[in-house]
């Protein structure tokens, strides 16, 4: 089912509130808090529904499915748009023509060919290194010892900004789970001194929070569940 215009203030009122309580404990504040709608697999119409709402940035997984979307968002003034999920070398000119930020950056190469893109559109573009930190095959991201290497590359770069790390911890219903990884990619921020951490979504993000996220990655909490394929 597709969310309406009615059910996002709620929805949205609640993320909110659990956000609150987390930034209380954890001695933060709101404004520390990037919350990012993670709207993949939903219309442009829903998309439209949150922004309504009062949500303003919006995260997608999938490069061509977002460019099929982008065109019926041109008035939503101020909504930023970022790729949170893996993005394939030979869609990083698509991507940099539609998103303003990347969470998942993984090499060094992919670095480059942002930038040569990001250079060739006359476009800034921040970035995040995704850091793959659970041993499961399906988690992409790059091992910490790559981390120096697409750094020194990041040096380089006319366009592309990196201003922090992303990861993915393994799934549970119970965010303590994730608290050792999301601890783990706040020791690297600071060894790097990169100030932005992309990390907890629906399940635990107020642990996330209290670890030091700067960006959260809400999607079911906002939208409910994805749609199924026809």
């Amino acid at each position: 089912m597709t969310p309406t215009t009615l059910e996002f203030p709620g929805r949205l009122a609640a993320v909110e509130e659990r956000i609150s309580h987390a930034v209380e404990k954890s001695g933060r504040q709101r404004a520390d808090i990037t919350l990012v709608a993670v709207s993949k697999k939903f219309s442009a119409s829903a998309l439209r529904s949150a922004y309504e709402a009062g949500l303003r940035y919006f995260g997608e997984n999938y490069v061509q499915e977002f460019a099929l979307k982008r065109p019926e968002l041109e008035d939503l003034a101020g909504a930023g748009y970022h790729l949170i999920g893996h993005l394939q070398s030979n869609k990083a000119r698509l991507a940099v023509s539609l998103f303003q930020t990347i969470h998942t950056v993984d090499s060094a190469k992919l670095l480059q060919k942002l930038d040569a893109a990001a250079v060739e559109a006359g476009k800034p573009l921040d970035a995040l290194i995704e850091v793959k930190l659970s041993g499961e095959e399906t988690k992409a991201g790059a091992p910490e010892t790559d981390i120096p290497a697409i750094l020194e590359a990041a040096a380089l770069c006319a366009k592309v900004r990196v201003t922090g790390l992303m990861t993915m911890p393994p799934w549970s219903t119970d965010g303590e789970g994730a608290r050792p990884y999301f601890q783990r990619l706040a020791v690297l921020a600071r060894q790097y001194r990169l100030s932005q951490l992309s990390m907890g979504m629906s399940n635990d993000f107020e642990v996330a929070i209290e670890e030091g996220a700067t960006l959260i990655r809400v999607g079911t909490a906002l939208f409910g569940p994805r749609p199924k394929p026809v």
